[in-house]
């Protein structure tokens, strides 16, 4: 499952972050953003020759939709999750998959709920966050986390990995608290490096900026810098973090990290392409 805490349904005048494959529901009610997709590894695949996965529908459509609401902090939440609750948009038996994560086939299936860290002090200000520690986790941000923790109260957790970088920390350590296992922070989780766009308004950065600005935008997995492609060492750093992850004994984790990242995990898990990373979509 992916939750999306951050900011509302707009960034910068274009929606939110939505799946490139229909893995699952958005909600766009009121000003909360909540996007869910879950994915459940398969402890099974058959080998094959096709490059890209083949999903099968789930045939279990029941979503689940929890609203962190900046406009209205006292709205409840909607929906609450349990161990036994039926998901949404399911990815069974799909080829090329879960061996091009682990190398090898997983002995059990393996849960993994992917959260974005709450509204951050750079998100507020419409600046570029990439892999900075400046940008914190603002008091809405510390609301949404804990509507977060109340909506995953009731799930039994082996272990929560988080990125180290401040906005998914905090995050993390307020989602985790009062659980007894410690969190496990993993530099294979922290959000895309964007070198100099990092602390720029967006404004400034299209107006200073025009064609970098615009690759990134439009065509992120071409945008370089010095020879760096960001989106391609996303790709190699969301593979390890699969690695250290899915390697860990038990079968339901929780991970805090960050848009970019959250991207690409769920990309490279459906055997995708870095082309296939998009910022927005229609």
């Amino acid at each position: 499952m992916f939750y999306g805490i951050g900011k509302g349904t707009s960034y910068a005048g274009r929606p939110k972050l939505r799946p490139s494959l229909s893995l699952g529901q958005s909600s766009q009610k009121m000003n909360c953003k909540v996007l869910m997709a879950t994915t459940t590894l398969p402890w099974a695949s058959i080998p094959g020759s096709s490059r890209f996965p083949k999903l099968q529908n789930d045939s279990c459509p029941r979503t689940f939709r929890v609203l962190c609401s900046s406009s209205s902090p006292e709205l409840p939440l909607t929906g609450k999750l349990e161990n036994n609750s039926l998901m949404t948009g399911g990815a069974y038996d799909f080829e090329n998959a879960t061996t091009s994560l682990t190398q090898k086939l997983m002995s059990s299936p393996k849960k993994v709920t992917l959260i974005r860290h709450g509204l951050s002090s750079w998100n507020e200000e419409s600046r570029i966050q990439g892999s900075s520690n400046l940008s914190i986790l603002t008091e809405i941000g510390v609301m949404q986390a804990e509507r977060c923790r109340k909506a995953l109260a009731d799930m039994d957790f082996d272990q929560c990995f988080s990125s180290p970088i401040s906005r998914a920390k905090s995050t993390a350590e307020v989602i985790w608290q009062g659980r007894e296992e410690p969190l496990v922070f993993l530099n294979s989780l922290e959000e895309a490096h964007l070198f100099y766009l990092e602390g720029m308004k967006n404004v400034d950065a299209r107006q200073r900026y025009p064609q970098e600005y615009t690759t990134w935008r439009e065509d992120p997995s071409n945008f370089s810098v010095n020879g760096v492609y960001p989106v391609l060492k996303l790709w190699e750093t969301a593979s390890e973090a699969w690695k250290e992850i899915l390697f860990t004994p038990g079968e339901n984790f929780l991970v805090v990290t960050h848009k970019s990242m959250l991207r690409a995990l769920i990309c490279t898990a459906l055997g995708l392409e870095p082309e296939r990373y998009v910022l927005y979509l229609p």
